[in-house]
């Protein structure tokens, strides 16, 4: 059964690969990247593969941008555009935590609340969220991203209890450490504000990259079946010798003495 998805942060990374694949297996695809450029990009891409894609830009602090995807009659929400700020939480500005918290967490929880009523019309739905293994770790160098990300799990688990009674799902997923250039930047851009002068603790040290990130393909198919419901697992992390660390380090939180 074909359905209709919007999908934020569409530009790059996991949305641009979930859009394609969608897609291809014949579903209607809102694609939401944030800036025009993105939007061309997209565009030309899946017109040179033979794809239609519906892209749209959809800057999810941009009211006009908001309020024109909330035109589009979805069926399945894929709440996955982020943003990251490294450094640690001693040093990291509050404007970049507050900024954080806005596109991840208030700006996605606008968005869902503002297609909740067609749902509610319609009699089902399916919201899913991209959170990541740091939404049930608490790696250094990441607090403000991971902090998002716990709101996420927090908001996800309590709007799957609500809305189940009203034929509505909600699911998560935790990617592990892909090789999507989010990393990356996330810890490069510390460099633009880190000040040794007036910092507490050192930054993370260069180059700014993570040791063995996957490739991404596995991990946006697995997204490809839980916004299908091919899969009806509530929490996926991905990949799976990730789902055995995250519960190893969950279990130990338990016997941490401070």
């Amino acid at each position: 059964m074909t359905q209709t998805v919007l999908i934020t942060g569409a530009g790059s990374g996991f949305g641009r690969g979930v859009a394609l694949c969608l897609a291809a297996l014949g579903h209607r695809v809102i694609a939401g990247c944030q800036i025009w450029p993105q939007v061309w990009d997209l565009r030309q891409e899946a017109e040179a593969k033979g794809l239609r894609v519906e892209t749209i830009k959809l800057d999810l602090l941009d009211e006009i941008d908001v309020a024109h995807a909330l035109t589009f009659p979805v069926e399945v929400l894929f709440n996955n555009a982020g943003i990251a700020h490294s450094g640690t939480l001693t040093d990291v500005p509050m404007t970049l935590v507050r900024a954080t918290f806005e596109t991840n967490v208030f700006a996605h929880l606008t968005l869902t609340k503002g297609f909740l009523p067609k749902m509610f019309e319609r009699g089902s739905g399916r919201i899913v969220w991209t959170s990541s293994d740091a939404g049930l770790q608490t790696p250094p160098f990441g607090g403000a991203y991971t902090a998002s990300k716990w709101a996420i799990e927090a908001i996800a688990a309590t709007l799957r209890e609500e809305l189940r009674p009203r034929n509505i799902q909600v699911a998560t997923v935790q990617p592990g450490v892909y090789g999507t250039g989010f990393n990356d930047t996330a810890l490069e851009g510390s460099a633009y504000w880190y000040d040794p002068d007036t910092a507490l603790l050192p930054p993370f040290p260069p180059p700014y990259t993570l040791p063995d990130q996957a490739d991404p393909k596995p991990m946006i198919d697995e997204m490809v079946r839980i916004i299908t419901g091919e899969s009806n697992r509530y929490r996926t992390v991905y990949p799976k010798e990730m789902e055995a660390e995250v519960r190893r380090h969950q279990a130990a939180e338990w016997e941490v003495i401070v």
